[in-house]
């Protein structure tokens, strides 16, 4: 095996890891938040203003900064969670902070697409708010939740590459250290090929799933 091709191996490895465990962590983390963003807003079935306009003001605070910027400010708290700031494993904690209030906007916006109606039959036939959140607004938005997986997984595809730039590995990381530093041209498109193939498999996977869903309402 050539030291190319071995590079390109590792380094798209590394790149598959980050992105699927900060999905992974993104879902699991962002649905309930975009839930309660939804549900606590004015009109909606936990209404809580001072609750929804700390949260709003939070997700807002993380969607606004940089991921570049993001990387460098939360140094000190992957160190903490991870024993150290550089490398695959620590790049996943900024990815998933990115991630996590995106995620929650998206699941937010697709619980809104509900029908008001079919909120208020459930709440008339006596459901509880937690009854409502788990067998109305999720089967309903969930086509919208998981193109919004999608769209998170995609955007985190992107951030990876950027990780690399301070050490985060993956195939960001080689295109700066062979592609850049090196002048190795041949990598560079690699990396960059291999990163648009990745974004092309995971929406015909999403859509996939989107399509299946949707059918099955």
């Amino acid at each position: 095996m050539s030291e190319t091709l071995q590079l390109l191996l590792v380094s798209t490895w590394q790149t598959i890891y980050m992105v699927v465990i900060s999905t992974l962590i993104a879902t699991v983390l962002g649905i309930p938040l975009g839930v309660l963003l939804m549900v606590t807003d004015k009109g909606q079935i936990l209404q809580n203003d001072i609750l929804n306009k700390i949260l709003s003001t939070i997700v807002n605070i993380f969607r606004s900064i940089p991921f570049v910027i993001l990387l460098i400010v939360l140094m000190p708290f992957t160190r903490l969670i991870v024993g150290t700031s550089i490398g695959t494993t620590a790049a996943i904690v900024p990815l998933s902070v990115a991630a996590i209030p995106f995620m929650g906007r998206l699941t937010e916006t697709a619980l809104r697409e509900v029908d008001r109606g079919v909120i208020e039959a459930a709440q008339a036939m006596g459901a509880s708010p937690f009854q409502i959140v788990v067998k109305v607004l999720i089967p309903e938005a969930l086509p919208s939740i998981v193109s919004g997986i999608t769209i998170t997984a995609i955007n985190l595809i992107g951030y990876s590459a950027m990780a690399g730039v301070i050490g985060g590995g993956g195939l960001g990381d080689l295109a700066v250290r062979y592609g850049y530093q090196r002048f190795m041209i041949d990598i560079m498109l690699w990396t960059v090929a291999i990163l648009i193939a990745m974004v092309q498999l995971t929406q015909l996977i999403g859509d996939f799933f989107v399509r299946r869903l949707s059918r099955n309402r």
